[in-house]
């Protein structure tokens, strides 16, 4: 099958840097794909799970902040503040974080800390959703 090299940076790693077959993420307006040879494209990652696959493996998943996606010459570079592995994901501090994000959201704030608490709460709530989808964790 063709490939394209793939390349996903977040703020304290590369989190992946290979060769992958498909790649599926979250957009503004559903879910997009990406296959070698993709017509080159810029676009917005929405919070959520990041699936590709890598040349000759299995399926695996990243579960992502919002952030961009360059495509061209065969290249994708996605770069998000955070990537995790649904097993690297600590439920407590992700509850943590959702518990607060929520109490946050109910005082009363200026519109620039309320976009922040929304994408704080949205984050926790992708991760919860993530380790629970693909470890089976309720």
């Amino acid at each position: 099958m063709n490939t394209f090299e793939l390349k996903i940076i977040a703020c304290d790693r590369v989190f992946f840097e290979g060769e992958c077959e498909s790649l599926t993420f979250p957009a503004y307006d559903g879910q997009m794909q990406i296959l070698a040879n993709h017509a080159p494209m810029t676009t917005a990652i929405e919070v959520g799970d990041v699936r590709f696959k890598p040349k000759d493996g299995d399926w695996q998943v990243a579960i992502c902040s919002d952030g961009l996606l360059r495509c061209g010459h065969n290249k994708v570079n996605i770069i998000v503040y955070s990537a995790e592995r649904p097993e690297e994901i600590d439920a407590f501090r992700a509850e943590a974080a959702l518990e607060r994000a929520k109490e946050k959201l109910q005082q009363k704030q200026s519109i620039i800390e309320y976009h922040v608490s929304s994408a704080s709460l949205s984050r926790a709530m992708a991760r919860l959703q993530g380790k629970n989808r693909y470890l089976g964790i309720k």
